[in-house]
């Protein structure tokens, strides 16, 4: 009868921490998975113009982006409400372009140099005059495969 009988004392057994670290895991994963990491912080406003005929761009990852808008509020004291060129994190003068598209090429394989796009995202109601320096510079820089950035036209005609 021994083998029946309850035990006296009332003490919980340890839980078992054999699957926390597949927890742990599969938490990972998903915000690895689901998360969007932002590569560049803009600095100007940029209110793409809308466009009819449009293509989408096949490997993303070979282009190199060109803001061209007003400055958001916070920066307006220091640059002007004028236009301004943002390459990565930083205001830079259609001079610096050169420099930008060296600095990228170098950072990519050398067979993916000839597939890289430079893609202007210029806001609608900036002047032509700052997106001819800016095409200047590129064929300076011998970047010849441009693309304009813009967003569908919702009106049907």
């Amino acid at each position: 009868m021994s083998k029946f009988r309850k035990n006296d004392s009332n003490e919980l057994p340890p839980i078992s921490t054999a699957s926390l670290p597949d927890i742990v895991f599969m938490l990972l994963f998903f915000f690895m998975v689901s998360t969007t990491m932002r590569e560049v912080t803009l600095m100007v406003q940029v209110h793409i113009p809308e466009a009819t005929e449009l293509s989408k761009l096949e490997k993303k990852s070979l282009v190199s982006y060109i803001y061209v808008g007003t400055p958001i509020k916070q920066y307006q004291g220091i640059f002007g409400s004028e236009p301004r060129i943002q390459l990565n994190d930083q205001f830079a003068q259609a001079s610096d372009i050169i420099d930008y598209i060296t600095a990228e090429r170098e950072a990519r394989d050398e067979a993916e140099v000839p597939m890289m796009i430079t893609s202007l995202k210029v806001d609608e109601f900036t002047k032509m005059g700052i997106v001819t320096d800016i095409k200047q510079e590129l064929r300076r820089a011998s970047a010849l495969h441009i693309n304009y950035s813009s967003r569908k036209s919702s009106a049907v005609e």
